[in-house]
């Protein structure tokens, strides 16, 4: 079994693809980790914002997280309606594209994107923070475990959908069942003691009031505690990860996911004010996440805080499994329309979308690199991509229901009516909050660093543009409009590169000949003696001399086999090269090819060892691979580069010395 099998497992066939779908409860783990994980960041990220304010912070925690989860409610209506509308698949690209225009897609797609690869950095770096609060010692190596965390997720999503999916259930229901009861014991406390708790290890204690509750603060503890939404969307995203009837099954897993990440917020933000609970400096020593601090005061420091603590470690960690079950499906629908490479639509040998899952890896290890893996470093960035998706979904959805409406004006079947009617007004009272809280997302985090999204973003678009002119010119280059040309067909002029009489030059050779009666072969001669790949006798002997043992070797192996047999010889032509350079003398003979036939097409033969081992590539020289590149690069529509592989341990059979065979590599 080779390495890529063990760490990715073995090619699964392409009628194995329904076997790798999933249903509700694995669609919980497998799409919602994003939206579960947020409810220990989201509090968070308010209450920081909300620091200067003391402990007067905690009175206003309340009534921000109350509009986030309206807002929250109004999403999940909407989001119903999208899966209901498109059953095939319905995120922001899609219902953008189809019913804004592709303009307008491209722009949702752009900002989906980046809120995926946030997603991932935000994620992971909150899981490690979790981390450092039970094991403060660990805070130097944050960095360090963050990109280690990232690899591991990368080879568990390589492996395919469903198997990232029964990995991740057990620690998902173990982070709900955990936070589920610590919230109801805190609750039970809380009432138990009159709404004053005894906590049974007292939480930091909170600096004491520094601003004023103004208006500003709150919404920027608005903006920051929206990050508790991303990946809400998911789930529309994937809709073709679920199996039949897929379209059910994904309106139950969105439920499932928004009922519980809406009992968490609430719970979180209730105990957080009723025992005292503030957000603390990630960057200092001594740091402790809410639900750390929360845990604590409701529990204690026993086993069930490690069980506890350790489930929201992996759920933070792991709650970028969202963004690689999503990312690669929206990149897959806009290479399918030619706005990203084409390799983004391909799928790879577990049945997943390899090249996007290797894409997001990549942007997010920068992001972590480039931010420290610290999260509130991070949060700044997060949210404006996840808000202009959800805005233009909305936007879409009321166009969708405004055709539909238009297209059965005539219609006399109320309910079909009373259906369309409905979903305009869910997806337009949300378009209408989603964009104000967009609007105050960016105005509230625009100098934290929120305007690095409103850079990147049309960045992308440029990139987007780029990639689908090059696509539509490609189109129209290659596009046949003419029958089959059957005039001007002589065979090729061939030439051969060789560095000795070897097996590898007689296999080109033997090529070459079904091909054509005029083949050239082509000997670089250079002053390198200490050059293992061209061939020598002895270390004294001249460049004449080797010269004139190649010619003695030819004329017996080629030439004399080739007057026997009736046939043409193919001719030797040595080159010198005292500048010891390799492609240009063969790329200007090449040209006087061209001006002695150039009517015939210059077939360039290349032979190359081929080794069977990845550590054997290092003991070979590649001016194979370099030549080929040259020429390729060249552009020139006269040469055809054809490569002649010898695969190392072809064969056992014995080559004597004098053949050459192995010699010079």
């Amino acid at each position: 079994m080779s390495l890529i099998d063990t760490l990715v497992g073995k090619p699964l066939p392409s009628d194995e693809e329904s076997e790798q779908k999933i249903g509700v409860f694995l669609g919980i783990p497998t799409l919602g980790l994003d939206g579960l994980g947020s409810a220990s960041y989201g509090p968070e990220a308010a209450l920081t914002v909300l620091l200067p304010l003391g402990i007067l912070g905690l009175a206003c925690v309340g009534p921000i997280m109350l509009v986030i989860l309206g807002l929250l409610l109004i999403l999940y209506l909407s989001y119903r309606q999208t899966i209901s509308a498109y059953p095939n698949g319905g995120g922001s690209y899609t219902v953008a594209h189809e019913n804004l225009g592709a303009k307008w897609g491209l722009v949702a797609a752009a900002a989906l994107m980046l809120d995926y690869v946030l997603n991932v950095a935000v994620g992971i770096s909150a899981g490690i923070g979790a981390l450092v609060s039970a094991v403060p010692h660990l805070q130097r190596y944050t960095l360090t475990l963050c990109l280690t965390t990232l690899a591991l997720i990368t080879l568990i999503n390589l492996r395919g959908a469903r198997e990232s999916g029964v990995l991740f259930a057990a620690p998902t229901y173990i982070f709900v069942a955990s936070l589920a009861a610590t919230i109801v014991l805190g609750i039970f406390n809380v009432i138990r003691s009159g709404g004053h708790p005894h906590p049974v290890i007292p939480p930091s204690p909170l600096p004491e009031p520094a601003a004023a509750a103004g208006m500003w603060l709150l919404l920027r503890a608005f903006a920051s505690g929206c990050t508790a939404m991303t990946g809400v969307e998911a789930v529309s995203n994937s809709v073709t990860a679920f199996r039949e009837p897929r379209g059910k099954n994904a309106e139950w897993t969105l439920t499932g996911i928004v009922v519980i990440l809406g009992a968490l917020l609430a719970g979180i933000a209730y105990l957080a004010h009723a025992y005292s609970i503030g957000a603390m400096d990630q960057t200092k020593p001594g740091y402790q996440s809410i639900l750390s601090q929360l845990v604590a005061a409701v529990a204690g420091r026993g086993v069930f805080y490690y069980i506890t603590v350790g489930s929201i470690l992996a759920v933070l960690t792991l709650s970028a499994n969202t963004s690689y079950a999503g990312f690669p499906r929206l990149c897959r629908l806009v290479a399918r329309d030619s706005y990203l490479p084409h390799s983004f639509a391909e799928v790879g040998r577990r049945l997943v979308h390899s090249v996007g899952i290797v894409f997001l890896t990549s942007l997010a290890g920068l992001l972590l690199i480039v931010f420290g893996g610290i999260t509130d470093r991070l949060i700044p960035l997060f949210a404006i991509g996840a808000f202009l998706a959800f805005t233009f979904s909305q936007a879409g959805m009321v166009v969708h229901w405004l055709r539909i409406m238009r297209g059965k004006a005539k219609d006399t079947d109320p309910r079909a009516k009373r259906q369309a009617a409905t979903g305009l007004t869910i997806n337009a009272v949300g378009v209408a909050v989603t964009s104000v809280a967009l609007l105050v997302i960016v105005i509230a985090k625009f100098t934290e660093g929120a305007w690095i999204s409103l850079v990147i973003i049309p960045c992308l678009l440029l990139l987007f543009r780029a990639i689908h002119r090059h696509y539509i010119r490609v189109a129209r280059q290659i596009h046949a409009t003419k029958a089959l040309r059957l005039d001007n067909l002589e065979p090729p002029v061939v030439l051969i590169t060789v560095e000795s009489w070897n097996r590898l030059t007689e296999r080109a050779l033997r090529f070459g000949l079904r091909l054509s009666p005029d083949v050239t072969a082509v000997h670089i001669m250079t002053a390198n003696r200490s050059d293992p790949s061209r061939p020598r006798a002895e270390d004294d002997e001249t460049l004449e001399e080797a010269s004139e043992r190649l010619w003695e070797k030819w004329n017996k192996a080629v030439i004399q086999p080739a007057v026997q047999a009736g046939i043409k010889a193919p001719e030797l032509v040595i080159l010198d090269s005292p500048n010891r350079q390799l492609y240009e003398p063969l790329l200007m003979y090449i040209e006087t090819l061209k001006m002695k036939y150039p009517d015939r097409i210059i077939a360039v033969i290349i032979p190359e060892l081929v080794q069977k081992h990845w550590w054997e590539i290092v003991l070979h020289s590649h001016h194979a691979t370099g030549l080929k590149a040259a020429l390729l690069f060249r552009g020139d529509s006269q040469i055809a580069v054809v490569n002649i592989p010898w695969y190392l341990d072809e064969d056992n059979e014995e080559v004597s010395p004098e053949s050459g065979s192995s010699k010079g590599r």
